[in-house]
């Protein structure tokens, strides 16, 4: 199994490219299965969670191909396909749940695992069941699986009002492309808005989707008879790109993010402004420059457009080193305080109370063995460990890589003493 193994003290600077995003990049490869046409994809990056996605549309009889230096894939997906998703290509990632729209719209039937991913807390599929049902699915959840298809006489899902009883990006991203091809009007109520969405829209629409509203928290699909091919490129990873700014941030230094997009990380920049960091962006590049410890930032995670969950390990770990007392609520996840025992092992002060945090910011922290919990764990490890005195070894690193496409490689190419170990 592999490890990082990190020595830290290193200021930061250069230049980094963004990758795409892993949560545009999965649904956006689910969407190939709305039409029979070849759909190309660029900016797709290079990450377990993607190659586990491809696995399943192969196993189904999706012909995948991969071509380019720059991300590039492209789908077949013929009417042939067995629409089914077995557990043991889906155990490991939550993602999988996005095929059973886009397999019942367009083949009337799916049979799909109940999903894995990141033991980050409850994230349950029912939102998802209710809302394919609302829309004419008859679904059952039997030994493990949830079987769905069209009534009988029926050959496409029927518009409905889709009010979630909590905002929910994957099942808000299965509605778009379940709604597509079914027949009338789809309103989506309390619609997530992280910019994933947009991007898959704008995907559907290239394919000739009616949509409207997306980006917002009402969003109107009106169906069409068939779907087309296109060519899409992924949208940036705002998630990565935060992740950047915040090593810097915590080390020190001056790095020009290349394709990052600084109008999807508002919440983040305004914190870490607040802290000291000097930010400036333009079109397609932040820049982001940091000297000496920064001043402790409090916040609470939310939906889009507020400070993002899945920033909020990495934003604990330049807290840790920040001069200050902060407070971080996490309001999504109720099990996302893990890194926390970790960061501890490496010197951090910080006490939990059910969603809350309370990091008290000391001089340095000392480097150690440390054990990754899930994805975004994992990045809040490595920052901590680029600025912690001596060598910090973060073990079980699958985790990183589901998410980030070869980070240690790009921390390396700004300065930072990291590699990779088995």
């Amino acid at each position: 199994m592999d490890k990082l193994r990190i020595t830290g003290g290193r200021p930061l600077n250069g230049e980094v490219t963004i990758s795409g995003a892993k949560n545009a990049a999965l649904p956006e490869i689910c969407a190939a299965l709305l039409t029979a046409d070849p759909v190309h994809l660029n900016n797709v990056p290079r990450l377990r969670d993607v190659a586990t996605m491809r696995l399943l549309l192969d196993n189904m009889g999706v012909q995948t191909e991969t071509h380019g230096e720059r991300g590039g894939m492209s789908f077949v997906a013929p009417d042939s396909l067995n629409p089914e998703a077995p557990y043991e290509l889906v155990k490991t990632m939550r993602a999988s749940v996005l095929v059973l729209g886009p397999l019942l719209a367009r083949f009337g039937r799916a049979k799909v695992s109940l999903p894995g991913g990141c033991a980050i807390g409850s994230r349950p599929v029912d939102q998802h069941i209710k809302g394919l049902q609302a829309m004419g699915a008859e679904i059952v959840v039997e030994h493990g699986y949830m079987v769905a298809q069209l009534p009988q006489g029926r050959s496409r899902l029927k518009g409905a009002r889709i009010a979630t009883d909590m905002v929910t990006v994957t099942g808000t991203e299965n509605f778009l492309m379940a709604a597509a091809l079914a027949e009338g009007e789809t309103v989506l109520e309390n619609a997530a808005q992280e910019p994933e969405i947009p991007d898959l829209a704008e995907m559907l629409i290239a394919m000739g989707a009616k949509i409207e509203g997306h980006g917002t928290s009402r969003i109107h699909i009106q169906g069409v008879d068939r779907l087309h091919g296109c060519t899409h490129q992924v949208v940036a990873d705002r998630i990565e790109a935060g992740t950047f700014l915040c090593a810097v941030a915590a080390t020190g230094g001056d790095v020009v993010l290349r394709h990052g997009r600084a109008d999807h990380l508002d919440a983040v920049i305004d914190k870490l402004r607040d802290a000291g960091a000097q930010i400036e962006a333009g079109d397609g590049f932040i820049r982001v420059r940091a000297s000496g410890r920064l001043k402790a930032q409090s916040f609470r995670t939310t939906e889009y457009p507020g400070f993002p969950t899945d920033m909020q390990a990495q934003f604990m770990a330049l807290n840790c080193i920040a001069t200050g007392t902060s407070k971080v609520t996490e309001t999504i996840f109720e099990n996302r305080f893990m890194h926390v025992n970790e960061l501890v092992r490496l010197g951090a002060k910080i006490q939990t109370d059910g969603k809350v945090a309370v990091i008290e910011g000391i001089d340095r922290l000392q480097g150690a063995t440390v054990m990754a919990t899930d994805l975004r764990a994992s990045a809040s490890l490595v920052i901590a460990g680029l600025v912690a005195e001596g060598e910090t070894i973060v073990d079980r690193i699958y985790h990183l890589d589901r998410g980030y496409d070869q980070m240690e490689a790009k921390l390396r190419g700004i300065g930072a003493d990291i590699e990779r170990i088995k």
